[in-house]
């Protein structure tokens, strides 16, 4: 709401203007209004019968006016034109209803404009345009307001209501002074204080033109009301937001005057811990190795830093990236051992066998130590578990004489994991590759990225797609890292990531590294390990002296082959901690025991034995055979049964066999039922009865093609009543054509032949390579057949 307006006498002189008019109801009724009056166009502003107006006036029609009528009988008709954005409205561009109004006072401006002070008469009605020029002169029709009959309770209420809500915006407003009141409450003309309400109050024109063209006084009045009423909810709403915010800036302003007084005791005292926290920051960054480009963001952090309150909650991220920074091992290389032989020793010390990663390994370090520089390579080591993959990190970063980091992957799924969270997340940190690299505190170490093949995939990103930038050599020479924002040279860095199955490696990130199998240990291997390796290490561990327990060879093969099943030591491991375990608390209390272990104490100290070694099967029935068979935990024996009964020609397949090994008893049998001639089968045989193919040890699930041609062998067997050769296992894919294709895992599979005692063996073909490959000491006592049709096969196979 404005302040009514008073003009002051500027001489004795001078007359005193009003805010508004005085007199009762009738007053405003009773003035007489001419025919035709000088239109003044208002741009946005509303005149209403006794009250007065200061008007602003500037165009050049409205000026002319204002002059000539005040120089004249000072009347004119005081019109609000409908849009305020025109500069030159047309007489039809007015709207028609308006007040008759006298000019009080006209004064000149400075700027040439010139402000008059209009005090309304009476409503009028715009009629025809009888002028325009120089400015519009109009016909007018006073219009009658419609006042309530007296006494009328609730106009008064109405009124009284008007009051109380403009005095309250009024002590509210801080654009009007508390004299603004006392006009409201000494007006007590009804009519008088709802057009000067009207006039004063701060809407828009468009609301008050709606307010002056109401006949009755009533409806104007509700009308008023309504308009105050928003009015006071909205400033009180402003004022409660006003307060909150003065609190606020009051809390601000006197946590700021606290931490000044802080700063100051803290001066006092030895210096803001602000400013000590940089200071040796920087000065450890004097020592660094860094580019200019990462000087530059660290100086310009650290100017950020200092300028931050200790309190707030950005500084410890700001802190924390800072330190960060300063701890990375910029451009810091630990130097490497190239003496081949001393690296061969090495290698040789921790690990048993593993030739081929060994042969890798020197082969870098043989080209590092002729050229002087390698970028490094990515090995993927893939196998089953406990073959010692993990433990090969360590051993070749001792061999190479660098810091040694492993990074577990497996469960892993969130993308940011790999790359860093960014500064503006609360709780942000660099990747766990950068972390690596800090803690390693050079930036040539050895990293194991372990369990590969078990990185998951979800909504939080992908981590195998991450990590395609840190295993490719020629992107990882920057490495960005979403914390630091800057690249981060890893391409020194010998990443060796390990899997367990390299087939849900993701494809890209498989292109990206060299491929190595580690395989299975033979028997003989795992009785070196346990006597080099393992024993020795456990007794120390355990605190056992070697003299306080013995182990012989025999008892270790015995140990390993009742109570494990694996193609690595890890239950071996387990095993032989479990006897030290039972041997220490012999020594700790003192009793008496014999330190040579023999055969009968392991039951007492590991329980009954827990598998049956594999044996192969005698040949006294039909339709049995013994197939060879890979899994996680290396190489497996397995007995495909067939059987037959009456019925009609159905197949039925028993022992948790998957999809791929059902189609291959299907093929295996139409393959059979094709050459019932060359087996001499009565063809009646195959339409007569049923066909039962089982696996033993069906709790276990079983799928793929390798076992083909031993089912084939199976049903030939059974339905010609020729048994198997004994001590013979078979392996290959069997096509419809007769065809015999190349499998893999061929080395768990001659392993595991050799510990069930089998002598000969059927193998594809084309594995013949892979025989070629394996060491002459893994062979001894076998027998191999290179066959590459099923007729052959049954040839060898079948009994006459």
């Amino acid at each position: 709401m404005k302040l009514s307006y008073t003009l002051q006498p500027s001489s004795s002189n001078d007359e005193f203007i009003p805010a508004h008019a005085e007199g009762d109801e009738q007053n405003l009724q009773q003035v007489k209004v001419p025919p035709q009056l000088p239109v003044l166009v208002l741009r946005s502003s509303v005149l209403f019968p006794g009250v007065v107006m200061p008007i602003n006036i500037s165009r050049d029609k409205a000026v002319r006016l204002a002059r000539t009528a005040y120089n004249g009988d000072k009347r004119v008709a005081a019109v609000m034109q409908r849009d305020a954005k025109l500069d030159d409205p047309a007489f039809g561009d007015l709207h028609k209803v308006g007040a008759a109004a006298t000019i009080l006072r006209l004064l000149e401006m400075p700027d040439g404009s010139i402000t008059v002070f209009l005090q309304g008469t009476r409503r009028i009605a715009l009629g025809s345009m009888v002028s325009d020029d120089p400015f519009f002169v109009a016909n007018v029709e006073a219009l009658e307001d419609v006042i309530p009959a007296t006494p009328n309770e609730n106009y008064d209420l109405i009124i009284g209501s008007i009051r109380d809500v403009s005095m309250t915006i009024i002590k509210l407003s801080p654009h009007l002074a508390p004299e603004a009141g006392f006009a409201v409450k000494n007006i007590d003309n009804k009519h008088f204080l709802i057009n000067y309400l009207a006039v004063n109050i701060e809407i828009n024109g468009d609301e008050k033109q709606k307010l002056i063209e109401l006949d009755h006084v009533e409806q104007r009045a509700s009308a008023l009301l309504e308009i105050l009423l928003r009015e006071r909810q909205a400033m009180e709403l402003k004022s409660e937001l006003q307060q909150k915010v003065h609190k606020e800036i009051d809390q601000h302003n006197r946590e700021f005057f606290l931490h000044e007084q802080m700063k100051a005791i803290q001066a006092e005292l030895g210096g803001n811990p602000v400013e000590q926290e940089v200071k040796q920051l920087r000065e450890k960054a004097k020592t660094k190795k860094w580019s200019e480009e990462v000087a530059a963001v660290f100086e310009r952090e650290a100017v950020k830093a200092e300028k931050m309150m200790q309190h707030s909650g950005e500084y410890p991220v700001q802190l924390n990236y800072l330190q960060t920074l300063v701890e990375l091992p910029w451009g810091e290389y630990s130097e490497d051992k190239l003496e081949l032989g001393e690296a061969q020793k090495v290698l040789d010390e921790d690990h048993y066998g593993l030739e081929e990663v060994k042969e890798r390994i020197l082969e870098h370090l043989a080209v590092i130590k002729l050229k002087g520089d390698l970028k490094s390579p990515i090995l993927c080591l893939y196998g089953p578990p406990g073959v010692g993959k993990t433990s090969l990190g360590k051993s070749i970063a001792r061999a190479l004489g660098r810091e040694f980091g492993r990074i577990s992957l497996g469960g892993l799924h969130d993308e940011a994991e790999i790359r860093g969270h960014r500064k503006t997340y609360i709780g942000a940190m660099p990747g766990r590759v950068i972390q690596t690299i800090k803690k390693c505190k050079k930036s040539n170490p050895v990293i194991i990225l372990d369990e590969v093949d078990k990185v998951g995939n979800d909504f939080r990103g992908d981590p195998s797609s991450a990590l395609l930038e840190v295993l490719d050599p020629e992107q990882n020479a920057t490495f960005y890292d979403n914390f630091l924002e800057l690249d981060y040279d890893l391409s020194h860095v010998l990443f060796i990531t390990t899997a367990n199955n390299a087939s849900t490696i993701h494809p890209a990130l498989r292109d990206r590294m060299e491929m190595i199998e580690v395989s299975g240990y033979t028997q003989e291997e795992k009785v070196e390990i346990v006597r080099l390796h393992l024993l020795p290490r456990l007794l120390r561990d355990h605190g056992v002296k070697p003299d306080q327990l013995q182990i012989s060879d025999s008892l270790v093969t015995y140990i390993i082959e009742n109570y494990t099943r694996e193609s690595g030591v890890r239950g071996v491991e387990k095993q032989l901690a479990k006897i030290i375990r039972h041997t220490a608390k012999f020594i700790a209390s003192g009793k008496e025991y014999a330190p040579q272990l023999a055969q009968k104490d392991l039951r007492e100290a590991l329980g009954t034995p827990k598998f049956i070694k594999d044996k192969a099967l005698e040949n006294a029935f039909t339709g049995v055979a013994t197939g060879l068979a890979w899994t996680p935990n290396g190489g497996e024996i397995l007995f495909v049964e067939a059987s037959i009964s009456k019925g009609k020609g159905l197949i039925t397949t028993t022992g948790s066999l998957g999809d791929v090994m059902k189609e291959s008893a299907v093929i295996a049998l139409e393959y059979v039922r094709a050459q019932a001639d060359f087996l001499k089968i009565n063809p009646k045989m195959f339409t007569e009865n049923n066909l039962h193919i089982h696996v033993p040890e069906g709790a276990i699930p079983k799928d793929g093609p390798s076992a083909g041609v031993t089912m084939v062998t199976a049903i030939a067997s059974v339905f010609t009543g020729r048994k198997v050769r004994c001590g013979l296992a078979m392996t290959g894919e069997a096509t419809l054509r007769g065809k015999v294709l190349p499998v893999g895992g061929i080395k768990e599979k001659i392993l595991a032949a050799k510990r069930a005692g089998i002598t000969d063996i059927l193998l594809p073909v084309e594995n013949k390579k892979n025989i070629d490959e394996i060491k002459k000491e893994y062979l001894q006592g076998l027998t191999f057949t290179y066959v590459d049709a099923i007729t052959d096969v049954l040839e060898i196979a079948l009994e006459k």
